[in-house]
């Protein structure tokens, strides 16, 4: 297996991409770091990796608090050892109109999908830099690459996550970390649970493969990144969005 005994950290992973992404490494060897918020639903997540033969642990943790970024970090290097791998997958959306979106809207999009990655980011790649050796992949979106509609928040996050993985790149790379990023499209996850099926059909039409992504083909994505087998992958944006027309 690819990545047996890498140590890997999932932001916002007790559901959806980074859930599934949680199970994809731990299916490949790999002891998984679940963090998210609310104790509930990282233990749960915990459990589904342990039931399937997986290394997990948790840990509630909300990407703006950098004081429980630290002790995340701390507690893995006590418990694992190393930090070998990690995937800045925590976002949250707030969509409105420029016209009505709200500075609250605004900056706690920013807080959580831009800042956020910063300050994990930083904590970990103190680690990878000491260690010689690392890959962060970094969970940016079509929607940075092209906009979208109501998104004016989201999209200058997704858009910013495109820079910092290019900067990084640069930074670390000569130090053995590699710094990558995905940009996912239209993915089925809970978040898309509430939209009426004329929202979804106009979403499916502008997909040249007829249907929205599964998380697991998301998943697929990050476990090569975090692999030996894109050793050569540095600074690389890949977009996982089946050719999607926005």
């Amino acid at each position: 297996m690819r990545l047996t005994d890498k140590i890997a950290l999932i932001t916002g992973s007790a559901q959806g991409i980074g859930l599934a992404t949680a199970q994809r490494l731990a299916s490949e060897g790999a002891r998984v770091v679940i963090s998210d918020l609310g104790a509930a639903r990282v233990e749960a997540a915990v459990a589904v990796i342990r039931a399937a033969g997986g290394q997990a642990m948790g840990c509630v943790v909300d990407v703006t608090d950098r004081t429980a970024i630290d002790s995340m970090v701390a507690k893995v290097l006590a418990d694992w050892g190393r930090i070998d791998v990690l995937i800045n997958n925590a976002g949250i959306t707030k969509d409105a109109r420029l016209a009505k979106m709200t500075s609250a809207q605004f900056d706690s999009v920013i807080a959580v999908n831009l800042k956020g990655v910063f300050e994990c980011t930083q904590a970990v790649a103190e680690v990878m830099v000491a260690q010689g050796s690392g890959s962060i992949v970094n969970a940016s979106s079509v929607v940075g690459l092209y906009g979208n509609f109501g998104q004016t928040n989201y999209a200058a996050t997704k858009a910013g996550v495109i820079g910092f993985t290019k900067t990084w790149a640069r930074e670390l790379g000569p130090k053995g970390v590699r710094v990558n990023a995905v940009c996912p499209g239209f993915i089925l996850t809970p978040i898309l649970d509430t939209l009426p099926p004329e929202v979804m059909k106009k979403m499916i039409d502008k997909v040249p493969l007829g249907r929205l992504g599964r998380p697991e083909e998301i998943a697929a994505v990050y476990a090569f990144l975090a692999s030996d087998d894109s050793s050569y992958l540095n600074g690389t944006i890949i977009e996982a969005s089946g050719g999607i027309q926005l």
